[in-house]
């Protein structure tokens, strides 16, 4: 595209299509009709001046050629001309007189050498041609032998046609201009109407675009009117109608699945509960006997009670799960995420000595209301993340920051980062990173899981970035409104 240049905007929607459309043919049928009638009325007004220079009989040419006689009276015969009337005498290739009629009397033309020359290259054909002076203007002219072997030239002025041609054209430009736009306004109008159905259409794939169809029980919008089958915007009304059936099917059957998994998840949980207790209960009283044990036997205990520990926490988990998606309610209270933040990182500390651990707490308490048992948990959790899945020497970083609305909580390492097809799914359940990130300590898959199902229900967010030696995992939950702090201040 030329710089400077700019295209010309294009109509997007349907609507302002069809009605431009139909504006812009009708705007080509009326050039079209103006452009006949005003071709046609100047040919014929043209015509009738032709009879009427033919009808002269170039009397006018004539009375010049018999004003230079002896025995002439030496006045022009103007008799029956129009005003306007031209004539002129070429006497031996060149003009020797010319004049015009006036509303008086006729009166002699001063011609330039343009002029001159135009009237001695006229045909001498007995037919009309047109031709501008420059002294006179467009005329209609035609050239005859006179008697004297010379020429003579008469014409008419082409002015009044020129002047009603050029009225028709104002007057159809202004008829078609008033056309147009009541047209235009017309044409929107009924566009208008007519699309009525497709908006339906189009306001319910909307709303059903806005649902959260990705989980959970989702209630589909009404049918949409499907009116006349037999005009497209009916059959698109049906196309939608059944979409939106098969769609709300495959969701009702989907949603029941999802039922039957959490149901079965928390029964087996609480199914497995007491039998896994028992095992690392007898396994801990077997390990706390005085008879000698053989290697083989104690080695044995110790997974077995390492394994039962470890499926008692799995365990726990999965009903935490059940329990959010079963939406049963969290506790709700005033919780101190300053002092929860210190405690959680003084845990992975404890936990992971070899790693770098650093605190970036604001100088004034930042509060949020929720449960502080499932957050402590959650943001556990995430600081356990960083810990099992870095090498040892890796620094993490946990910032706590908060404005009016929300408060944000950032855990930072810079290990060797999550794989990137993993990205998209890291905060799904029994997610491993096979990939990055180390698979030595036995992690269920779920601490993630959990961090995103508890900051979910509490109403906020959880996002995480990561390349190469950066992992940022960010929590967003909102801050404890102001007459709830100096309340429990």
């Amino acid at each position: 595209m030329r710089p400077g240049f700019r295209r010309i905007p294009l109509p997007r929607t349907l609507r302002a299509q069809l009605t431009t459309g139909m504006v812009v043919l009708l705007a080509v049928a009326c050039l079209a009709v103006g452009v006949a009638t005003v071709l046609a009325l100047e040919g014929f007004l043209v015509r009738r001046l032709d009879q009427q220079l033919t009808a002269s009989g170039g009397r006018f040419a004539a009375s010049l050629e018999h004003e230079a006689r002896p025995d002439a009276d030496n006045t022009p015969d103007t008799r029956g001309q129009s005003e306007g009337t031209f004539g002129a005498r070429l006497l031996n290739g060149s003009v020797d007189e010319a004049a015009v009629v006036t509303d008086e009397a006729d009166a002699d033309v001063r011609l330039n050498t343009a002029d001159r020359q135009t009237l001695e290259r006229l045909p001498v054909d007995g037919d009309t041609h047109s031709r501008r002076l420059s002294a006179l203007g467009a005329y209609r002219l035609t050239a005859l032998r006179g008697d004297d072997g010379d020429i003579l030239i008469t014409g008419l002025p082409l002015h009044p046609v020129e002047e009603t041609v050029h009225r028709l054209e104002g007057v159809e430009a202004a008829v078609f201009a008033a056309a147009l736009v009541v047209t235009g306004i017309l044409a929107a109008l009924w566009v208008r109407v007519s699309l009525r159905p497709l908006r339906r259409v189009t306001s319910t794939a909307a709303s059903v675009a806005e649902r959260p169809l990705a989980s959970g029980e989702v209630a589909m919008p009404e049918p949409v009117p499907a009116g006349d089958p037999r005009t497209e915007v009916g059959q698109v009304a049906t196309a939608v109608n059944r979409m939106l059936g098969h769609v709300g099917d495959a969701l009702e059957r989907r949603q029941a699945s999802e039922e039957r998994l959490r149901h079965f998840a928390a029964d087996a949980s609480h199914e497995l509960r007491t039998p896994v207790a028992n095992i690392r209960g007898h396994a801990e009283l077997a390990l706390r006997t005085t008879s000698p044990v053989p290697a083989e036997v104690h080695r044995a205990l110790d997974r077995i009670q390492s394994e039962s520990e470890r499926m008692s926490r799995l365990v726990d988990d999965l009903l935490l799960l059940a329990r959010i998606d079963a939406g049963r309610a969290l506790s709700r209270s005033r919780v101190d995420l300053t002092r929860l933040v210190l405690d959680a990182t003084g845990d992975a500390r404890a936990a992971g000595p070899e790693h770098r651990w650093r605190l970036d707490l604001p100088e004034e308490s930042v509060t949020t209301e929720g449960d502080e048992h499932r957050l402590h948990q959650a943001v556990g959790n995430l600081l356990a993340n960083a810990r099992t899945h870095t090498p040892a020497g890796t620094e993490v970083t946990v910032r706590l920051s908060a404005d009016d609305n929300r408060v944000r909580l950032t855990v930072t390492d810079d290990g060797p980062g999550i794989d990137e097809d993993l990205l998209p799914e890291v905060f799904g359940r029994f997610v491993r990173a096979d990939h990055g990130r180390s698979r030595t300590t036995g992690s269920t898959g779920l601490g993630l899981a959990i961090v995103h199902a508890v900051v979910t229900a509490h109403g906020g967010t959880v996002d995480v970035e990561s390349r190469p030696r950066r992992t940022v995992f960010t929590v967003t939950l909102p801050a404890s409104p102001p007459d709830a702090a100096r309340t429990s201040a």
